[in-house]
């Protein structure tokens, strides 16, 4: 007998997040104004982990997403800290509402916590940007990934590299047979983020006034984000990078994540020789004020996987500060350019930055509907 509904429960906690939940939380209203049958009911948990009003609710309002049916306020903590009490009350929660699929998106600690809660009792988890790899273990976000991935049934994935690292590990579609756990599918739907870009980016141009509030001149800044354990939490890195921006021929603007401001508040402390003033640090932006500001970047500077995408769907050139990159496809178009966090390749990097060629991995803006597709048609009986 078919079955009158499929219940969701999606986990979200960080700004990439909201993004990618809201295309699909559209795409699942728009199943349902379609009356097909099962009707989708999704309720969505916010772990807190981005805790931040500028960082968290206002992408809520901003990108019509559903009001969190629960708010977990777990944030400002350690890794194991922050995973284990997550764990602990997405635990319960998952099975107080008992829903069909758990949906969980990205890398984040909100991510594994998420896919863990529901794996350990048996609900299937379905991850959405599956199979991304740094090989950088020394990442938070790699061991966060890898894991969500081997307990998840469904592997969403937004590019053929992302399948062919989950085929290398031995999950795919050809390998269901010889595996334990043969409830596996691994699935190619492109983007939801370029989904994203593509409805948000002419909104941004008509209700965004950063541009005007800043004083900035399109194409004469350098936007930058920095968040990062690996550039964050070490003094040494963040100071290099720091220096990079102050030698920078144009103005960098760098909305700071708030544990980055602490730490930059450690290092003007410890090193009175060091100068910013060729960088405006301003508070966290809204999702529509940053899309503008990276439309009209001459370059951006990010250590951040979901900014290093954006700059490409806008058609700005990247220096990714880090010293690998999950979005490999960037690289080899010619749009992004990895540099780690030595301020001479950096500088050099933003001299040399340019416009490179076409991707065509990324989708054609339906993704998001693809998603839900793929969570009508796997529900168990």
């Amino acid at each position: 007998m078919a079955r009158d509904s499929i219940k969701i429960v999606t986990i979200v906690g960080a700004r990439p997040q909201f993004i990618k939940a809201a295309m699909v939380s559209r795409a699942i209203v728009r199943h349902n104004e379609k009356q097909r049958t099962p009707k989708l009911v999704e309720e969505i948990i916010h772990t807190g982990q981005h805790y931040d009003q500028a960082m968290s609710d206002i992408f809520f309002k901003e990108m019509g997403i559903p009001e969190p049916a629960v708010n977990l306020n777990i944030n400002s903590a350690g890794h194991g800290e922050m995973t284990g009490r997550m764990l602990i009350e997405l635990e319960k929660q998952v099975i107080d509402k008992h829903p069909d699929w758990v949906l969980v998106y990205g890398d984040t600690n909100s991510t594994l916590a998420g896919a863990l809660a529901a794996a350990k009792i048996h609900i299937p988890v379905a991850h959405v940007e599956a199979g991304l790899r740094s090989f950088n273990k020394a990442m938070p976000e790699e061991i966060n990934r890898i894991l969500t991935d081997h307990v998840s049934t469904l592997l969403i994935c937004p590019t053929q590299a992302a399948v062919e690292n989950l085929k290398h590990e031995g999950i795919s579609n050809d390998h269901r047979s010889k595996r334990a756990n043969q409830d596996q599918i691994v699935a190619r739907v492109g983007d939801v983020m370029y989904d994203a870009a593509v409805v948000f980016g002419d909104i941004a141009e008509d209700k965004s006034k950063i541009i005007q509030d800043l004083g900035l001149v399109p194409r004469k800044f350098l936007l930058a984000t920095v968040h990062r354990a690996e550039n964050v939490d070490r003094s040494s890195r963040l100071l290099s990078i720091l220096r990079a921006f102050e030698e920078a021929k144009y103005p960098v603007v760098f909305p700071v994540h708030p544990r980055t401001k602490a730490k930059i508040a450690e290092i003007e402390t410890t090193n009175s020789h060091m100068t910013t003033t060729n960088i405006n640090i301003i508070e966290p932006v809204s999702f529509l004020d940053m899309v503008m500001l990276e439309r009209n970047a001459k370059a951006i500077l990010t250590d951040s996987g979901g900014v290093q995408k954006e700059a490409y769907f806008h058609g700005v050139p990247c220096v990714t500060l880090r010293d690998e990159t999950e979005w490999v496809e960037t690289v080899e178009a010619g749009w992004n350019t990895v540099v780690g966090a030595d301020t001479e390749k950096i500088v050099k990097a933003i001299f040399s930055a340019k416009p490179g060629g076409n991707i065509d991995q990324y989708g054609d803006g339906h993704a998001s509907e693809r998603v839900v597709e793929l969570l009508v048609s796997h529900v168990k009986p």
